[in-house]
């Protein structure tokens, strides 16, 4: 399922560093706590930090002209984000809302351009992931263009299968709480057609859903469907 979509970025950029590293820069970092909508930042806001989910989930998204979500990623413990901003400071453009109750590590931007100066296999880890975030976001963009919304959430559902699936003999786990609402803010649909997509591939047995946790139950399914479309 996962073989084209081998660009996507690791969910655990902290648990990828040298034991030293990830102790060094944790030690430039303050601990803030986050409620459950809280903004860890917003568009507009002075890009001075980067940040590291220590637990809990965030979203980053953008809004359209007429103010609906954009869900770019979700973030899981592990992750970093605002790197954007990183090298040229400037303001955010994006938001990152935490979508539950969150711990997370702050570091300032000087810091963490210092500390990548001096620590070349961060420095590494770093290019690599935003190199694979670009890559996801350009295929995002051309899924949104060229398919349809039956083949935009099949691709959403392969490349949330491919981040955070965990796999149990023929099933799929996704470990990741979404809603209808999320999964439709990703895909540039609305959640009636989303409901009634995710509907149907419930009914052919490709899927099961409960308490918002997908389980894929026939990833051949979205194996052919996809080849198919892209055949077509």
């Amino acid at each position: 399922m996962q073989k084209d979509i081998w660009f996507q970025p690791s969910s655990d950029f902290l648990g990828s560093l040298s034991p030293t590293d990830r102790q060094n820069l944790l030690l430039l970092s303050q601990v803030q706590t986050f409620r459950r909508g809280d903004y860890v930042f917003h568009s507009g806001a002075q890009g001075n930090n980067v940040y590291i989910l220590e637990e809990g989930r965030a979203k980053i998204y953008k809004l359209s002209s007429t103010g609906k979500e954009i869900i770019l990623w979700f973030c899981l413990p592990g992750e970093i984000f605002g790197l954007a901003e990183v090298t040229r400071a400037g303001s955010r453009e994006v938001f990152a809302e935490a979508c539950t109750n969150a711990r997370v590590y702050r570091i300032p931007r000087e810091e963490f351009t210092r500390f990548l100066s001096r620590h070349p296999d961060t420095a590494l880890q770093t290019i690599d992931l935003l190199s694979c975030r670009m890559r996801v976001l350009g295929d995002m963009l051309l899924n949104l263009v060229t398919d349809d919304v039956p083949s935009r959430l099949v691709k959403l559902l392969t490349r949330l299968a491919s981040r955070y699936g965990r796999r149990e003999g023929d099933t799929i786990f996704l470990d990741i709480h979404l809603t209808h609402q999320d999964m439709a803010d990703m895909i540039g649909a609305t959640r009636q057609t989303v409901t009634s997509e995710l509907n149907k591939l419930k009914q052919k047995g490709v899927i099961e859903m409960k308490h918002h946790r997908i389980r894929i139950q026939n990833e051949e399914f979205l194996d052919d469907f996809h080849h198919n479309r892209t055949a077509s």
